[in-house]
């Protein structure tokens, strides 16, 4: 066998194992989901859904619902950077299901976009393109978070977060971090022109209008999570949604950046401590399991009946393609066989 075919047939490999990683990545995020509601008791959790009124939960299922619609926003917004097309359904399809298993197995690039690279290589994306709109999305999340804290601490300048839980001097560095962050991307968006190439990939700064687009998006997005987290909670506790929305941003944005799958109890510990005021613990509990559910497990188990209805929807379409293939083939013969007897008679 030829050099040329070893590289080919370990390219072929290379790519059948990106692409099932994302199988692995859906297993994990359901298994880390198990760990996490594993440590309450089923009448604990049942307990803990019926005391939240009907009402607060159709309204939290809604929020999650569309928080999911503007995740798979940033998939179109992505494709739009990279300069192609696709049908609305592939891409809203894609972000579903890449965002509800990120979501809870963590590390969302890896697990995301090995998720992203089983659909749009299917759908005629190069590996690069699929690496430009992976890395996008992450930057987008990005800046929609330090748009989102310095909102945050313009809404509470005094910072509300009970009785030194979180310093000022904290608050007020992280504000900065954020104004920061957005200046020098905002600067390079509008004077920076040259394209930027990391490890002979090439990415290109945005327009200000997608820029622009990102923070909207990913602001709504991160607002549309909270809001789960706020219907459920708002129940048992009184706390003014500027401050609710601090504490939230805090602990969500530490829960993703410690690289924790889900931020599984990274988020609960943060935003226990930080919320203000003395909270019965076990209500607390009740309404963080609860978020965990409509916004992490709900989406989970969509999304594992669109892969599994994806995936035989393909099997199907392709056993169709082979058996017309076959019978074109044996037409062809069958007419080749005639043609020859004629010939011989």
């Amino acid at each position: 066998m030829s050099s040329k075919e070893n590289k080919l047939k370990v390219k072929r490999l290379i790519k059948k194992m990106v692409s099932w990683a994302g199988i692995f990545f859906f297993a994990l995020a359901a298994y880390m989901i198990y760990l996490q509601l594993s440590k309450y008791e089923l009448d604990d959790i049942k307990n803990a859904l019926l005391s939240i009124p009907t009402h607060n939960l159709i309204l939290a299922c809604v929020a999650s619902f569309l928080g999911y619609v503007a995740l798979s926003v940033y998939d179109f917004l992505a494709i739009t950077y990279i300069k192609r097309k696709l049908e609305p359904w592939k891409w809203i399809l894609a972000g579903f299901v890449g965002f509800s298993i990120s979501n809870n197995a963590g590390h969302a690039i890896i697990s995301g976009g090995s998720v992203r690279y089983r659909f749009y290589t299917r759908w005629r994306f190069q590996g690069t393109e699929i690496i430009r709109m992976v890395t996008f999305s992450g930057f987008t999340y990005l800046w929609a978070c330090f748009f989102l804290i310095i909102l945050g601490y313009i809404l509470t300048p005094d910072h509300a977060f009970g009785d030194g839980s979180v310093s000022k001097f904290t608050t007020t560095a992280t504000a900065i971090v954020a104004a920061v962050g957005l200046t020098i991307y905002f600067s390079a968006v509008i004077f920076y022109k040259k394209p930027i190439f990391i490890k002979g990939v090439e990415f290109s700064m945005p327009s200000l209008k997608m820029a622009l687009a990102q923070v909207f998006i990913g602001g709504a997005d991160i607002l549309l999570a909270s809001l789960v987290l706020y219907f459920v909670l708002t129940p048992f506790v009184e706390i003014p949604f500027q401050t609710f929305i601090g504490v939230y941003l805090i602990a969500q944005v530490l829960g993703v950046f410690s690289q924790v799958p889900g931020g599984l109890g990274i988020f609960e510990s943060l935003f226990l401590y930080i919320i203000p005021g003395d909270h019965n613990q076990a209500v607390l509990f009740g309404a963080l399991i609860a978020y965990r559910i409509i916004y992490y497990l709900l989406p989970l188990v969509v999304s594992a009946f669109l892969l599994i209805f994806y995936e035989r929807h393909l099997s199907v379409l392709k056993a169709k393609i082979i058996a017309k293939r076959d019978n074109l083939m044996q037409k062809i013969k069958d007419k080749d066989i005639k043609l020859h007897r004629k010939k011989e008679s």
